[in-house]
This record gives C-alpha cells, sequence and structure tokens, in this order.
C-alpha cells in the first residue's frame, strides 16, 4: 500500500513478506525423527507457498526432503545427543541447517561406486547450490541452500 497525497491509502495489490520463513524443530533421536523432519519441511514448503507465493516444482521439493533426509541422518547417526533442524526460506532458496552436539566435521569421501554407504555429503552436494559445515558452541553446524525454481 502507499499513501496518497491527498490523505487515502492506494492498495498495491499482495503484500510481500520481508522477513524470510524460517522453522525449527528439535528432536531427541528417537525412531521416526527422519520421516517426521521431513514431514517437517514438507510443511515449511506448503507454508512458503501460501506466504511467499513460491513457485516450488516437484523435483525441487523432493531435492529439498533429500537434502534434509541426508543432513538429519548424519546428525541421527554421529551425534551423541539431540538435534536442531532450521530452514530459511523465501520464494528464491531454502536454507537447510542442522544443529548436533558433535564437534566432528562432516568427511565428504570422494566418489566410489564400489562404496556402500557414506554418499549423504554426495547427494547432498549434487543437489544444493551451496553446502558448509563449522563449529558451533554446541558442536557443529552444516547449512545446504537449494535453489527453488524451475524444475
Amino acid at each position: 500500500m502507499i499513501d496518497d497525497p491527498g490523505g487515502a491509502v492506494i492498495p498495491t495489490g499482495v503484500d510481500i513478506p520481508v522477513e524470510p520463513l524460517r522453522r525449527a524443530a528439535h528432536y531427541t533421536g528417537e525412531p521416526g525423527c527422519i520421516a517426521d523432519a521431513r514431514s517437517f519441511a514438507a510443511l515449511f514448503l506448503d507454508q512458503l507457498r501460501n506466504e511467499w507465493c513460491a513457485e516450488i516444482g516437484r523435483r525441487c521439493e523432493e531435492a529439498l526432503l533429500l537434502v534434509v533426509s541426508e543432513l538429519v541422518t548424519n546428525a541421527d547417526r554421529h551425534s551423541q545427543g539431540p538435534y536442531i533442524l532450521e530452514l530459511e526460506g523465501t520464494d528464491g532458496a531454502v536454507a537447510v541447517c542442522v544443529y548436533d552436539s558433535s564437534a566432528a566435521l562432516p568427511r565428504r569421501y570422494p566418489r566410489d561406486p564400489e562404496r556402500i554407504g557414506r554418499h549423504g555429503l554426495e547427494i547432498v552436494h549434487a543437489l544444493a547450490a551451496e553446502v558448509g559445515a563449522e563449529r558451533v558452541p554446541v558442536g557443529k553446524r552444516v547449512r545446504a541452500v537449494v535453489r527453488l525454481g524451475d524444475d
């Protein structure tokens, strides 16, 4: 909306959010947490569609849910305690952050089709525009940014 010099308010259409949509969830590592994290991310994408009018195709949605699954699975397997999934998004991208209690930074192994397992970060790097990890006071944070747009 804009103000008219005559004092009237002129509607300009849909108000656009100024702050990214942010949501976080805490998981204990109990059975079912990884599925819960995927459901949480799917609900987040629905909110992003509604609040940001984000156009999220099926391929982008599946990529984001796979990134969430891989990062949460790593936290579940390699930390000795609870972990937090934090999502932040706009109509252009979603940042997926997972905080856990382990200070050991994740290792990305070279491609090896013979290797069984340990392909999680390889998958995340293939799907995300940006991937990073850093130590934080309580352990570490792993962050991946998935771009939204044309499938």
